[in-house]
């Protein structure tokens, strides 16, 4: 079967925020909204036209609205002996890090039901030879991993009256409902790409879960306890080691753990312990800059306590030379719509918009280039 198009794929390396403003949308031509598609965003032009139309119902904007004349009751109102401190604070949500981690693969389409990757063994081996032996004979043996797409959606609706009271105090409505309901697609989205979703008989896995991982291995116990924040220099970077050294030996060869970028994925605030220094005044950072120059550290609040309670970290390469045609990623996170405008409605007392996205979870590739470590 041909394989589907894969819009785009971006290394957790080189991952960016991606933002666009009020101007810029404005401006969107067809041209640049089938370049969005690329990426996952899918914006048809209809919608955006609608959505501008809808943001500029009569007696919505924000400079028609006057103060009240009204009979003062004090000689100093309040509202005159006021401060008012520039924009607002907006609640903090956690940092969303996987796409940091894994990058980002956008294909296939918002109605798809799965998306497949094969995986081809060659078969047979080499035997001595003899003028008169059967001839021994290579095969090949494919099969297929299967992740299950899932849509979510997110909308909001705003009302005349609303719409006229929230701009008295400066805020649109509309766009802060928006930018919330776009939130919440990407705060499931990360979710996902860590825990997956169990919907019965789905295969929508996350980086905690994918059944290809291997199992936890407890780091060393030196006596005063697993954790890094009891251990030492040395004891920090012998954790690190081992797991270097189980790299290299998983990969046999095709991970050379000095040149190859590799990950270190850390459980919140676990990374801290990098800055634990020798009797010399080294840094366990500085020695894993020096020995391992091509490891990227990663925070993920995802990893506090992942395993039983336990803090866990990950050691993998971000690539790897095999001899695949895929492209030799470890990871990938499936999204094949990462935000889609499904339609607006007008009504007679305001209007409804609609977005969601889909997600397929994420793909262990190569579960030989995956070390987890617990209890640090």
């Amino acid at each position: 079967m041909k394989p589907s198009v894969i819009h785009s794929a971006i290394i957790g390396r080189d991952v960016r925020p991606f933002a666009m403003d009020a101007a810029q949308v404005a401006a969107l031509t067809m041209g640049d909204v089938a370049d969005l598609r690329r990426i996952g965003i899918d914006i048809p032009a209809r919608r955006v036209a609608d959505m501008i139309a809808h943001m500029g119902i009569d007696g919505m904007a924000m400079d028609d609205n006057q103060a009240l004349v009204t009979t003062a009751s004090i000689s100093n109102p309040i509202q005159f002996l006021q401060s008012w401190l520039p924009g607002l604070v907006e609640v903090m949500t956690a940092a969303r890090v996987a796409d940091e981690l894994m990058g980002i693969m956008t294909v296939g389409k918002w109605e798809d039901e799965e998306v497949i990757q094969g995986v081809m063994e060659p078969v047979g081996e080499a035997v001595l030879y003899g003028d008169y032996t059967n001839i021994p004979l290579a095969s090949w043996n494919l099969n297929y991993e299967r992740r299950t797409v899932l849509r979510w959606e997110k909308g909001f609706q705003v009302g005349l009256l609303e719409e006229a009271r929230s701009a008295r105090v400066n805020v649109n409505s509309a766009a802060e409902k928006r930018n919330a309901a776009a939130l919440s697609l990407e705060i499931m989205r990360n979710r996902v790409a860590f825990l997956g979703y169990n919907g019965g008989a789905n295969r929508t896995y996350g980086m905690l879960n994918d059944p290809s991982l291997s199992a936890y291995v407890t780091v060393a116990n030196p006596g005063s306890g697993t954790t890094w924040a009891v251990k030492t220099f040395l004891q920090i970077t012998a954790d690190i080691r081992s797991a270097m050294a189980a790299l290299q030996a998983a990969g046999k060869g095709t991970i050379n753990v000095k040149k190859a970028p590799i990950v270190l994925a850390l459980a919140l605030g676990v990374d801290q312990y990098l800055s634990v220094t020798s009797d010399f005044g080294i840094s366990v950072q500085d020695w894993l800059t020096k020995t391992y120059p091509n490891v990227r550290v990663v925070a993920v609040p995802e990893f506090d306590a992942a395993n039983g309670g336990a803090n866990v970290f990950y050691l993998y390469a971000e690539k790897v030379t095999d001899g695949g045609t895929d492209g030799g990623n470890v990871w990938a996170q499936i999204v094949p719509a990462k935000f889609r405008a499904l339609g607006t409605e007008k009504r007679a007392k305001g209007y409804l918009e609609d977005f969601s996205n889909a997600l397929g979870g994420v793909m262990l590739k190569r579960p030989y280039a995956v070390v987890r470590r617990s209890g640090v």
